[in-house]
């Protein structure tokens, strides 16, 4: 499929060739319009809100979970989002800044020195383990490769085709996803439940110190939010949504970042050199805190420039009931139609 292959385009390419700019096609088992018409596109994105909400086809929203992130629509969605930037939003801080350089420097060392390593994958582990880190508190091991594995099941099940009865049909895609869903939920599920338990044990000990000290997690911001409104599977939809949001993409732009700068030698010699003049001023040994990497004013060239080469230049709607968008700034944007919309030159 145009998923797996390295090189979408042409799937897309000759079908425009053959039926023009808009046509009708299936796609993950759901009837679609495809547009490839940057006309059509600019309308579909201006009428987000009007015309068009954020939408997923069946086969991600059954796999997301009902109450998550990406789902939630409305006063809903707001205390979420407000969550998200209330412990992610923020410039890094230093214990954060100095597990992200535990967690790469031992993934390194973990290298063979004669071994082929493909980084994407590399990449993808160190995303996942510190979304986990920044989830639940838990360290990189063997709860966190155990909950990776099924995590990547689950992952492969979104752009599938989602057959009735797929749980039945454990050797389907979409069958292996929905069976790899329910363990990764109750892994969080497991993790939330025992901290609610200690919670209760030390509330009252702890709760004028919770207030003025620092959440250590997303799940201790989940439980003492709203006076602990938040149901489990609230909470379980969540993290899980969490996982999924930087994963493919964060892994994907650090692969892109080393290739680029592989194939641009003077690129790669002038970021070393801002490097190495910093570990210079602050000390062989000292970490970098959060004012050190803005400051290094290449370093942050280096970083703005890799979204562009990353992303696709191309538009594919779902169109009714369901739309999908990818544009130039994600790799994909689905939407559901709320009311008719019309284009020039529509007949």
């Amino acid at each position: 499929s145009a998923y797996k292959t390295p090189d979408p385009e042409p799937f897309i390419d000759e079908r425009v060739a053959r039926h023009g700019g808009v046509f009708t096609t299936h796609i993950f088992g759901e009837r679609t319009v495809f547009s490839a018409d940057p006309a059509f596109n600019r309308l579909l994105l201006a009428a987000e809100g009007r015309a068009v909400s954020c939408s997923y086809p069946s086969s991600i929203t059954t796999l997301l979970g009902a109450r998550s992130l990406l789902l939630t629509r409305g006063t809903a969605h707001k205390r979420l989002h407000s969550l998200t930037l209330t412990r992610l939003g923020r410039p890094a801080s230093q214990p954060l800044l100095a597990h992200i350089e535990r967690l790469v420097l031992a993934t390194m060392r973990q290298w063979e020195p004669t071994a082929t390593v493909r980084l994407l994958d590399e990449a993808k582990k160190i995303t996942f383990n510190l979304t986990v880190k920044q989830l639940v508190s838990i360290e990189p091991g063997p709860w966190t490769e155990s909950l990776r594995r099924e995590y990547v099941k689950l992952i492969d099940g979104f752009f599938s085709i989602p057959f009735p009865f797929a749980s039945f049909l454990p050797f389907t895609t979409y069958g292996q996803a929905l069976k790899s869903r329910k363990k990764v939920a109750g892994a969080l599920r497991e993790v939330i439940r025992k901290r609610m338990e200690e919670r209760g044990e030390e509330k009252g000990v702890k709760e004028e110190m919770d207030g003025k000290r620092e959440k250590k997690d997303m799940v201790e911001e989940l439980l003492e939010a709203e006076g602990g409104s938040f149901s489990e599977e609230e909470m379980v939809d969540f993290c899980l949504s969490l996982l999924v949001a930087g994963y493919e993409t964060t892994s994907v732009l650090m692969t892109v970042a080393v290739k680029f700068l592989t194939e641009t030698p003077a690129a790669l010699a002038q970021l070393k050199e801002e490097h190495e003049n910093m570990t210079k001023m602050k000390g062989e040994n000292q970490l970098l805190e959060w004012v050190d990497y803005k400051s290094m004013t290449f370093t942050q060239c280096v970083m703005i420039s890799m979204p562009p080469y990353f992303l696709k230049l191309i538009c594919i709607s779902y169109i009714p009931p369901h739309l999908l968008t990818i544009t130039s700034k994600l790799t994909g944007i689905f939407h559901v139609i709320i009311r008719n919309a019309t284009s020039a030159g529509d007949k």
